[in-house]
């Protein structure tokens, strides 16, 4: 194992890599500071750049990028309340009203240390993790990838934040695109109509571009063009023993919650910042202080969010199954340099894996640097319109798409898909299912048909061999778990909207609610900073 980590340093500490280290973890805090640009458009935008790159330099840079936006996504999140990342919403319930009581700074501080303590836990469980997982990975036939990549799919569309039956049905879509090309058993065409340059499927790269950047783009067009002002005085980021005394058992916690459920698929950092958040407002002595300044508030879920982001490229580098969007992206990056993520990667390119690794060491220190010192200069860049970069980053985008496979086709792809996820923004669905069924599919037909060829058709060979009915037997209880929870909450959620119309009922106020959205008042008062943060 140390000659392996000896490796992947020496690939690390190259000069030209170590600037692609820096250079990811920059971008990334960058666009995690841009409200609502986020990790998966600015890699659906880079792909083609890694077409050009040395395989490690490419997927560090993507890998940097990642885990940098989660740093980032703090900063608007504790100065304006607006999560520059998804999985930086719980942070504004504690880190704006710490800036309203004039401690932006411990907040922004506490933060960035949680995260490089959380990020710098799950690599090292990653380094001791990776050779294990491999033995175990080597054992799995295709029944097993074939439970892995279904236990995938269902978890992504059951853990989402959005409609459950929409998730299902762009997990289906994605399949459905999967299908596009040659058969792999067969070696026929599918749903080409004659189009050559659909022979070799759907361009993965083109998808990705258009779901998540053309969209975007598309989307940044319609929102007000003037830049955010700060008006936080940020002073005092290094917090005091006290504040580090009260968030050290938040960021431990943080790290191993976090861990564990970026290891899930679906898991990601929204679920593991909210779980987070949740374990330390029901252990607090005063769960009363949450929503109005806890600095556990912030610790917690930022370190969380940064372990699950780490954690999250044990299941792709090791099986070769992305657990959540931003990781099919770079899974797409990797097929891009001719690099299949499989249980063989630490074997056949120990200098991608190791070198992504080691990267994740220096990244998180790269990282700490950038956030506590230099934390006011990023902040200068929410002053920046975004109308301005959006004709720009269109124009990339084409001519990136382009480079790939020099194919005029592939534009059309891109117009066409980013059409298609503006319209899924605007009615609703969630453009991540899709993405990682459109992955996960073409391993799950040819997992599946091998299985029935060894079987010869007998489909209980998924539940009778000891690994795969293991992992079937998994996904069944998670799906039980998920919707006793789901029950719950709607049933909680009703009594607490019947209570709320029966108090305004008594007081003589209107009880007029948004029945697209049960518990939210429609007066005035609903709009204030205290009915927000609850």
């Amino acid at each position: 194992m140390l000659q392996d980590i000896a490796l992947g340093f020496a690939q690390v500490f190259e000069p030209s890599t170590l600037l692609y280290v820096f250079a990811g973890v920059a971008i990334g805090t960058f666009v995690g500071v841009l409200p609502g640009l986020g990790p998966t458009a600015t890699i659906a935008l880079l792909l083609p750049l890694t077409y050009t790159m040395e395989p490690t330099q490419a997927i560090i840079m993507l890998a940097g990028i990642y885990y940098g936006s989660m740093y980032g996504g703090t900063i608007t999140s504790v100065l304006l309340r607006l999560p520059g990342e998804a999985a930086s919403v719980v942070t504004t319930f504690d880190g704006y009203a710490m800036t309203k009581k004039g401690r932006a700074g411990p907040a922004l501080g506490i933060a960035a240390i949680g995260s490089f303590i959380g990020g710098t836990v799950a690599v090292v469980a990653l380094t001791l993790l990776a050779q294990p997982l491999v033995s175990i990975a080597v054992k799995f036939g295709p029944p097993e990838y074939v439970a892995l990549t279904v236990v995938g799919l269902m978890l992504v569309t059951y853990l989402g934040t959005g409609s459950t039956v929409k998730a299902l049905l762009m997990t289906v879509l994605g399949l459905i695109l999967a299908t596009v090309g040659t058969d792999p058993i067969e070696g026929t065409s599918r749903f080409t109509f004659g189009e050559l340059s659909l022979f070799q499927g759907i361009n993965f790269v083109a998808i990705a571009m258009g779901l998540f950047g053309v969209s975007e783009i598309l989307h940044n067009l319609e929102q007000s063009e003037t830049g955010q002002m700060v008006s936080a005085k940020i002073k005092d980021v290094w917090p005091s023993r006290k504040d580090l005394r009260e968030s050290a058992g938040a960021i431990g916690r943080g790290s191993v919650l976090g861990f564990f459920l970026g290891i899930l698929p679906g898991g990601g950092g929204v679920i593991s910042s909210m779980a987070s958040y949740a374990v330390e407002k029901r252990r607090a002595k005063d769960p009363s202080r949450f929503g109005k300044g806890a600095i556990e508030g912030v610790a917690g879920p930022e370190t969380a969010n940064n372990a699950s982001s780490t954690a999250a490229f044990i299941p792709l580098l090791t099986l070769g199954l992305p657990p959540n969007v931003v990781l099919a992206l770079i899974y797409g990056a990797l097929l891009i340099q001719g690099i299949t993520p499989s249980p063989d990667l630490i074997s056949d390119h120990p200098e991608v894996f190791w070198g992504v690794v080691a990267s994740m060491y220096v990244g998180n220190i790269f990282l700490l640097l950038l956030n506590i010192p230099l934390v006011g200069i990023f902040v200068r860049v929410l002053r920046v319109r975004p109308g301005i970069l959006n004709a720009f980053a269109l124009l990339i985008t084409l001519a990136g798409v382009f480079s790939v496979n020099n194919n005029v086709f592939d534009m059309w792809i891109v117009l066409t898909f980013g059409v298609i996820g503006w319209v899924m923004k605007k009615t609703g669905f969630e453009p991540g299912p899709l993405v990682l069924a459109f992955v996960l599919g073409p391993i799950l037909e040819q997992s599946f048909r091998q299985s029935m060829l060894i079987s010869q058709g007998d489909l209980t060979v998924f539940f009778t061999r000891p690994l795969s009915g293991g992992i079937m037997a998994l996904l069944i209880i998670a799906m039980i778990v998920v919707g006793i929870t789901r029950a719950r909450l709607n049933r909680t959620a009703e009594q607490d909207l019947a209570a709320i119309e029966d108090d305004l009922a008594a007081s003589g106020e209107d009880a007029q609610v948004d029945q697209d959205h049960p518990g939210e008042r429609l007066d005035d008062r609903a709009h204030s900073d205290e009915e927000s943060s609850r």
